[in-house]
């Protein structure tokens, strides 16, 4: 069974241009996303999927001298985007990753990978309805679902958005949610904004070494000892993706 965790990147970013390449601890945001997923044991294998738009060869030509699998698709239709990809690297089980997340929790990522095979789920989430920090979003899926979706799907909402078919359509998919023990949907993990960013460089700072991993109760115990690092980008909005539902 082949794993393989897809990262949608590009460089246009409206609100934080070439935020992919913004350094963080003297590597820049997409190595720390990359890296991370090297330390969950369930992935076999990692694609940087991103856009023909030519204003993305740079990002190929980083990804082709880090030997990192890459895949080039429609800027637009993300949906098509990862299918094509998953569908060249032959993945049996597909997990979606966004390139502005150097937070993801491997751990996390490889419990949900188990208990979707253990249960033979089609989809599995952690965010709808959110209860851990935005950031440790993760969506994991089999390929006949995605290939469903792209095959059936002609909204642009769902195709911008790749998972939300499967969302929408709760009667073809098995799928379940996974909750955290404690509801910490109001803390902000991602980067999006400036502000974002530098949150992520404190956070990076304390707690960055190379070739080591630092988790969730790490950040958390972090952010319990110094509060008003939480507060830096606390003011910016949730993604309201799962409202369009």
């Amino acid at each position: 069974m082949n794993i393989v965790a897809i990262i949608q990147a590009r460089c246009s970013s409206t609100r934080f241009p070439n935020k992919v390449f913004a350094d963080l601890a003297g590597k820049p945001l997409i190595w720390h996303v990359i890296n991370r997923l090297h330390f969950a044991k369930e992935i076999n294998q990692i694609v940087l999927a991103t856009t023909i738009n030519p204003q993305d060869d740079l990002l190929v030509e980083w990804a082709k001298k880090e030997a990192v699998s890459i895949f080039r698709g429609s800027e637009e239709n993300v949906l098509s985007r990862f299918y094509h990809a998953a569908k060249e690297y032959n993945a049996d089980i597909i997990v979606r990753i966004t390139a502005d997340d150097p937070f993801k929790d491997p751990s996390l990522i490889d419990s949900l990978i188990n208990e979707l095979k253990k249960n033979n789920l089609d989809f599995i989430y952690n965010n709808n309805p959110p209860s851990f920090p935005e950031g440790l979003d993760c969506e994991i899926m089999k390929f006949s679902a995605l290939e469903k979706a792209y095959n059936e799907s002609v909204d642009k909402f769902e195709q911008e958005h790749v998972t939300q078919y499967l969302y929408r359509h709760t009667e073809l998919f098995t799928q379940k949610n996974i909750s955290n023990k404690s509801d910490l949907s109001h803390l902000r993990w991602t980067i999006d904004t400036e502000e974002d960013y530098k949150m992520a460089k404190i956070i990076y700072d304390k707690l960055f070494s190379e070739g080591k991993i630092f988790h969730t109760h790490d950040i958390l115990n972090i952010i319990n000892k110094y509060p008003q690092i939480a507060q830096i980008n606390s003011s910016v909005t949730r993604s309201a993706m799962y409202k369009n539902k």
